[in-house]
């Protein structure tokens, strides 16, 4: 092999849901197109790597639950494997087993923030260890900002890294299938993608639910198709149901990867008032789907959303902001903007000058470096 070893230590990436997933897929995948690496293992919490085909110089070691059994596979990945020149912590939380291998390796330590994990002060161990990596990157510049408010780093080493979006994501008629499927002919549809936890309330559901009481007279053909599922499934069912806008919310449940394309052309607007959102890719799906975009004004929703220019913006709660929001719309005869901006190309060419960054600071291994292990 030639060309730097990267081990990514990561929750989840090929065979696993969730933005988080895709982001690792899309790294990877930009990082197996760099001539300066030569292999990406990625030790995954989750997911099966049989269920997708890994790019080139990717490989995924699935791990068994637990903390003492992903720390001892990552231990027996480098001793087996050979020298890892850059080790990826996908995850704040799991920074300090990349801070301690990072540092008997000697290998350069890049951590990935993506949100809520790191908009606060975390333990001891985790600022410890962030505040010991050559090279964060963020999704948003608003995780950003919060992350250097507390972390002891040069602003220097902290760089934007947004996400990107699959070419599978464009404008299309509305499938005649889906839209028998789920009862959506002759419908207006909006439509949110995302899980439906308890713990991620900030999404907004609820605020959407609660908006289509006040939108019934004037759109009477509105309907509300919401993807995902999750533990917080039922208790949006029976708020919908105590509202009297059963009939128009559509629980469609898990949607596979390979469909969603489809699922983003029924729709006629894509709405996520998000509070908590510290990117959020469905909204580059929606925006290549051709289709108006809401998001919340208040988190990182702001980035692929470009500060407005390419979707609207409305304040975290704000009912009646949301309700005027989804009316002008409806209304709109042509979206207001593209995902241009996060082209899968301008991704890799971003991904390829931060390996060359890394490269620089920290020099390929000597013959006798290289024969380090544990």
């Amino acid at each position: 092999m030639t060309g730097r070893r990267v081990l990514a230590l990561v929750t989840d990436a090929y065979g696993a849901g969730g933005g988080i997933a895709q982001y690792n897929r899309d790294l990877f995948q930009a990082l197996s197109t760099c001539e300066d690496v030569g292999q990406v293992l990625v030790l995954a919490r989750h997911g099966k790597p049989s269920a997708d085909r890994l790019p080139v110089k990717v490989q995924q070691i699935g791990v068994k639950p637990g903390r003492l059994a992903y720390s001892y596979r990552a231990l027996r990945a480098i001793a087996r494997q050979g020298p890892v020149h850059v080790i990826f912590c996908g995850h704040l939380f799991m920074a300090p087993l990349a801070a301690i291998l990072a540092k008997r390796t000697g290998a350069s330590l890049w951590l990935q923030i993506h949100g809520i994990e790191a908009w606060h002060r975390p333990n001891r161990f985790q600022r410890w260890a962030a505040e010991r990596a050559q090279l964060i990157t963020a999704v948003s510049r608003y995780t950003r900002r919060l992350f250097l408010g507390w972390a002891n780093c040069s602003p220097e080493t902290v760089k934007v890294l947004p996400n990107t979006v699959d070419e599978r994501f464009s404008p299309g008629p509305k499938p005649r299938a889906l839209l028998d499927r789920h009862g959506l002919g002759g419908k207006k549809v909006l439509l949110t993608v995302s899980r439906l936890a308890a713990a991620e309330r900030y999404k907004g559901h609820d605020l959407v639910i609660r908006a289509l009481v006040g939108l019934g007279a004037s759109h009477p053909d509105l309907v509300y198709v919401v993807a995902g599922d999750g533990d917080d499934r039922n208790r949006l069912q029976q708020l919908a149901a105590a509202l009297g806008v059963a009939e128009r919310v559509r629980f469609v449940g898990y949607v596979p990867e390979g469909e969603l394309p489809e699922l983003y052309r029924t729709a006629d607007v894509f709405v996520m008032p998000s509070a908590g959102e510290g990117f959020g890719i469905v909204f580059l799906q929606a925006l290549a789907s051709g289709l108006p975009v809401i998001g919340g004004d208040g988190d990182g929703s702001r980035d692929p959303l470009r500060d407005g220019h390419d979707g609207c913006l409305v304040a975290p709660g704000h009912l009646e902001g949301l309700q005027a929001a989804i009316a002008k719309a409806m209304a709109q005869r042509r979206p207001r903007g593209s995902a241009d901006a996060f082209a899968r190309g301008r991704f890799e060419a971003a991904v390829g000058a931060l390996v060359e960054r890394l490269a620089a600071e920290t020099p390929f291994p000597t013959a006798a470096e290289k024969q380090r292990t544990f």
